[in-house]
């Protein structure tokens, strides 16, 4: 429900009155501008008030109001509204600012050369629609688009790194516009790469067209605003320190269709500060390896603890008392993207906005004991995977957190008969 307390059919120009910053009166006019988008006012109908806002506006500042509207209790689905015409209506100011120019191997080059690689498969996955346009297609022409659509959905790489690596550094300088926002509008394409795929399924050919042109559409806007808004705005907020440890977990969620180069490092004259620390950490975690922890059935040292935790055939995050992620199993076949930018992140910040109430009816329930577990299955990949909640408690029953157990259960759902140790 959209907290508005104006008049928004008075022209902006003379609401300047009540307010003394210039960055108030934009913001005060933003707020109009997104009450009648969600009133169903036609873009066309606004896009000159737009302009009169963003005229002298910098991309960092719009990205700001974003965050603060957000703040300040408008709900992220109304700011998403903001972003499906921020190509259309901020294209004539945001054209003229020049992409952040980072070294190759850094976090901001390697999304800008995926983008690059985007724009490429769209034109040749546009081009094998095409053929769909004359009727039924040709068993070589379903075989093309397939091909080509099958690159395209990498771009899911893309997506979870922003999500899982970008994402929680900018939230940490309180910057949480982009991961409530942007996360909503990669749902969106992904339900768009979905609906797409599904004309395969169906073989409904002349659906399929309009539903590229609609994903086509959407992937560029998506280009357009990280290009113009958030990786200049990222630029300018993080720091070296924040951009090293975007980079450190990269490779754990891959990329989309490039290989990053290694010319940008860590910056030498931060890595030779922090090798004395780093030299003293390795020798007090040594020290506390040495140590077992006492258990309540027997004991382990931490290094035992954890080769246990990864070895596990599940995947394991722990939450505290807080909902703040503080542990997941590294494991190598690892079911859903984790980096340690995750740890220390809000659980609510690692699910997209529309799954958001699930998460907090599931956290109340088992700090309320009204439930002992909650479960799921989905199919994902070709895989079935079996995720489940259990809410920790201590001695004196207080709440401790929630662990979460994602395990892929198609081969286990297969099993029959017997096969005994004796058979192994």
């Amino acid at each position: 429900m959209l907290r508005v307390v104006y008049n928004c059919d008075v022209p902006w120009e003379e609401r300047m009155s009540e307010f003394t910053d210039q960055k108030d009166i934009k913001q005060e006019a933003l707020k109009g501008i997104i009450k009648k988008l969600h009133d169903g006012v036609p873009v066309d109908r606004l896009k000159k008030e737009f302009r009169q806002i963003i005229k002298d506006t910098s991309p960092e500042e719009i990205a700001d109001m974003e965050n603060a509207l957000i703040l300040e209790g408008f709900p992220p689905e109304e700011i998403q509204k903001l972003c499906d015409v921020h190509a259309e209506v901020f294209e004539e100011a945001l054209s003229k600012v020049g992409r952040p120019s980072k070294m190759p191997g850094h976090p901001v080059h390697t999304f800008l050369e995926e983008n690059k690689r985007a724009k490429k498969i769209l034109k040749e996955v546009s081009k094998a629609v095409k053929r769909f346009k004359k009727g039924t297609p040709k068993d070589k022409d379903v075989a093309d688009f397939q091909r080509s659509f099958s690159v395209l959905n990498e771009i899911e790489r893309h997506y979870e790194r922003k999500e899982n690596q970008l994402f929680p550094v900018l939230e940490e300088k309180a910057f949480q516009g982009p991961s409530k926002v942007m996360w909503g509008k990669h749902d969106e394409i992904r339900e768009l790469l979905k609906s797409t795929a599904r004309v395969l399924e169906t073989k409904e050919w002349r659906l399929l067209p309009k539903r590229y042109r609609d994903l086509s559409a959407a992937i560029k806007k998506m280009i357009f605003l990280e290009e113009k808004i958030l990786f200049p705005a990222s630029a300018r907020k993080l720091t070296t320190a924040d951009w090293v440890k975007i980079k450190s977990g990269e490779a754990e969620i891959g990329y989309a269709w490039v290989k990053p180069s290694n010319l940008w490092d860590t910056h030498l004259a931060e890595t030779v500060e922090k090798k004395e620390d780093l030299k003293t950490q390795e020798s007090e975690i040594k020290e506390d390896q040495m140590e077992k922890i006492t258990l309540e059935e027997g004991a382990l040292t931490p290094e035992q603890l954890n080769a246990m935790l990864k070895t596990l055939p599940v995947d394991i995050t722990y939450v505290d008392e807080n909902d703040t992620v503080c542990y997941y199993s590294a494991s190598n076949e690892r079911i859903f993207p984790r980096s340690p930018a995750v740890i220390g992140r809000k659980v609510q910040n690692c699910h997209p906005p529309k799954s958001l109430h699930v998460v907090d009816e599931i956290l109340g329930s088992f700090k309320k004991k009204k439930k002992e577990s909650a479960e799921f299955w989905i199919q994902k990949n070709g895989m079935l995977i079996y995720i489940r909640y259990f809410p920790l408690y201590d001695e004196r029953g207080e709440y401790q957190g929630v662990i979460e157990v994602s395990q892929e259960v198609s081969g286990i759902q297969k099993l029959e008969g017997e096969r005994r140790i004796l058979d192994w």
